[in-house]
């Protein structure tokens, strides 16, 4: 795990998910890549916590667990798609 891989603020527009991380970079992947994201509600999505000293992102309305590094290796995969 890259230490630096560590999230401070998550927000959402209509198409994507945005992380930031505590290094001052964003992250971002299409929301259509996490179903459980995609048919949340506002408030649910919104309703998040970082866990794992804050490598993660839990959304406990709809118990659901995201490894902010996996993101990068979703992208990645989707690339070579």
């Amino acid at each position: 795990m890259n230490a630096s891989l560590k999230g401070k603020k998550v927000r959402f527009d209509d198409q994507y998910l945005h992380v930031e991380l505590v290094d001052g970079r964003i992250i971002s992947t299409p929301i259509r890549w996490y179903k459980e994201l995609q048919n949340a509600t506002f408030n649910q999505i919104t309703n998040y916590t970082f866990i794992c000293a804050n490598t993660g992102i839990e959304w406990p309305d709809i118990d659901y667990h995201l490894n902010i590094e996996s993101m990068l290796i979703a992208t990645s995969q989707a690339k070579a798609a």
